[in-house]
């Protein structure tokens, strides 16, 4: 006990504590008597599930969540698709410069977010990039991508730029546990490279699939770093433009945190119910019921 106590207390500050907190400041609200002013003219008092009520009708949220699943539909797919080429290459026979491919891949993912979104946003600007310069040699046009409609993809793509590493590596190394003697008994019955990918070590590697495609999910319903840095640059990107940025818009422009924390949980709870439900889904097919 003495030596898992200081475990469990680090779990209970960091963790418990503040969950618990948001669970009560989303439970209450300030009451404003008069007009305002002087002591006790504001007080907090109990507000039940009114401040749900309103996050649940409120406007800037529900746009910013239809964002980031369609930010989601973009980012997850090629993302796990990239790694998972990746990972199937350098797992490959006579593959050179392994090592270097490998640490290449991966480097992105050790780069801070905010500095990746940084060096990405001087690359999107048309007047501090390279590459209208580069394109203008070969009659080409660089075209504005913080406008509506590119925006999302210009975000996205900072994210599979910084997440494919990490993903590859997970599945890369689950392709490295699988026997040796399943890929010599597939050339044997003269199987090629393709075959032996997509019939042996893609399903053996299903359950490294379905981790790295809930870990994904759940990232991408946390994207902040990303837009929040990009936000100075254009005026595309609202401030309530992902719904953790409508949280912090919330709590720290509005001065509302007892909605802010009432928003925060619905978050966590749809990330809870989504990932249970995929991981219970894909549990059945992956290991057939059992």
């Amino acid at each position: 006990y003495a030596f898992v106590t200081p475990a469990v207390a680090l779990y209970v500050l960091v963790l418990l504590v503040p969950i618990g907190y948001t669970v009560y400041l989303s439970l209450e609200k300030t009451q404003v008597s008069g007009l305002g002013l002087g002591l006790g003219a504001r007080k907090q008092v109990f507000a039940g599930l009114s401040n749900y009520a309103s996050a649940l009708t409120d406007a800037p949220f529900l746009s910013s969540l239809l964002r980031v699943v369609l930010y989601s539909v973009i980012l997850v797919p090629v993302m796990l698709g990239l790694a998972l080429l990746f990972a199937l290459l350098l797992d490959a026979q006579r593959v050179r410069f392994q090592r270097f491919s490998r640490l290449s891949i991966f480097l992105p993912y050790a780069v801070p977010t905010v500095i990746a979104s940084l060096l990405w946003g001087f690359l999107y600007l048309p007047t501090v990039s390279p590459f209208p310069v580069l394109l203008a040699k070969v009659g080409l046009t660089m075209p504005n991508l913080f406008t509506t409609h590119m925006a999302l993809l210009s975000v996205a793509n900072i994210g599979v730029w910084g997440g494919t590493g990490f993903n590859m590596i997970v599945m890369y190394t689950s392709l490295r546990s699988v026997p040796q003697e399943l890929y010599e008994a597939a050339r044997i019955d003269g199987a090629s490279q393709v075959q032996v990918a997509l019939r042996i070590k893609i399903p053996m590697i299903a359950p490294a699939l379905v981790l790295t495609g809930v870990f994904s999910i759940i990232a991408t319903l946390q994207v902040f770093n990303e837009p929040q840095t990009l936000m100075p640059l254009t005026n595309t990107i609202s401030p309530d433009w992902m719904p953790l940025m409508r949280v912090y818009d919330l709590a720290f422009n509005d001065n509302n945190s007892y909605e802010a924390a009432a928003l925060s949980m619905i978050i966590a709870l749809v990330m809870f119910v989504g990932s249970y439900f995929l991981l219970r889904v894909s549990n059945k097919r992956v290991f057939q019921g059992r």
